[in-house]
């Protein structure tokens, strides 16, 4: 039997961060609290601390993504980061990538539910979408894999000069040092770490930014993306 635990009330913050969609952003932590504890997406422990350490935490990422941008969510598992991004941002297109159908249809009955018309919801792997989903301008990501491992399935996925988002903890700098050569040969130019999240959430979120060039995922990558957009546009004329 699943442990039951209390989502608490919404913190002041919360009411700051997501405005006029402060009552969509309640609808989807009790979605978490209820049937994402019921279909295994979330643990039963994580619910007490839902609006600090997820929704909050994710939603603090639109601090650092531009104005009026395409987003991938690579991995986005129950929704974080991308849900709580797309409550505040609405000037973004979101694609939200899951390769579990139980999460992905957990993910389109949440924005079917919250009228998120700016969100889509794409059930795949990023080594599997490469070439077949538009490149984005930002990928973000959260809890997926070490950095090394997520940039070779995100990067790919970016447009040139566009940046990987990874919401990291306190390993974020020991990661960076040891992604280094991994990341450059992905066509990394720039990769920082940055803190946001200022006056909303305590610890500050951390995000590690990677920042490409005119080739994302380097030689090897846009070889495989020139081949998959050949074999569509061969389909297509079928």
């Amino acid at each position: 039997m699943t442990e039951e635990a209390e989502l608490p009330p919404a913190p002041e913050q919360a009411r700051t961060v997501f405005g006029e969609r402060f009552p969509d952003a309640v609808r989807y932590a009790e979605l978490l609290a209820e049937a994402g504890v019921r279909r295994g997406l979330i643990g039963p422990r994580e619910v007490p601390r839902l609006w600090e350490r997820h929704l909050l935490n994710c939603a603090v990422l639109s601090e650092v993504v531009p104005e009026g941008v395409t987003v991938c969510d690579v991995g986005s598992g129950a929704g974080l980061p991308g849900i709580p991004l797309a409550l505040v941002r609405p000037d973004l297109k979101i694609t939200l990538l899951e390769p579990l159908l139980r999460r992905t249809n957990f993910l389109s009955e949440v924005v079917e539910l919250l009228g998120l018309d700016h969100v889509t919801v794409v059930r795949g792997r990023a080594e599997e979408v490469l070439g077949k989903l538009p490149p984005v301008h930002v990928v973000t990501a959260r809890a997926v894999a070490p950095l090394d491992r997520l940039a070779g399935w995100g990067v790919p996925l970016l447009r040139p000069y566009g940046e990987m988002l990874a919401l990291k903890g306190d390993t974020a700098e020991e990661e960076v040092k040891a992604a280094g050569a991994a990341l450059s040969k992905l066509g990394a130019e720039s990769v920082s770490v940055v803190q946001v999240g200022e006056g909303i959430v305590d610890p500050l979120s951390t995000v590690v930014r990677v920042e490409v060039g005119e080739s994302p995922g380097g030689v090897r990558f846009a070889a495989k993306r020139a081949k998959a957009a050949r074999t569509g546009r061969t389909r297509r004329r079928r």
